[in-house]
């Protein structure tokens, strides 16, 4: 399992920090998991799985 920390998951998805809340806000992208007190990263195979459903929902 890899971790993503948040410029990475930007980079990855082309989304920056505000849209990437926005949309865990809205149960439309992963929620992050907890890496200390203050830190926070994405499980790379469920930011790679979101990318593949938005791929597919525009039939391609």
């Amino acid at each position: 399992m890899r971790v993503l920390r948040l410029p990475a998951v930007s980079e990855l998805t082309g989304l920056p920090r505000s849209t990437l809340y926005l949309y865990m806000k809205n149960n439309q992208f992963p929620k992050p998991v907890k890496l200390g007190l203050r830190s926070v990263g994405w499980i790379k195979e469920e930011v790679d799985e979101w990318l593949s459903e938005r791929k597919n929902a525009r039939g391609s």
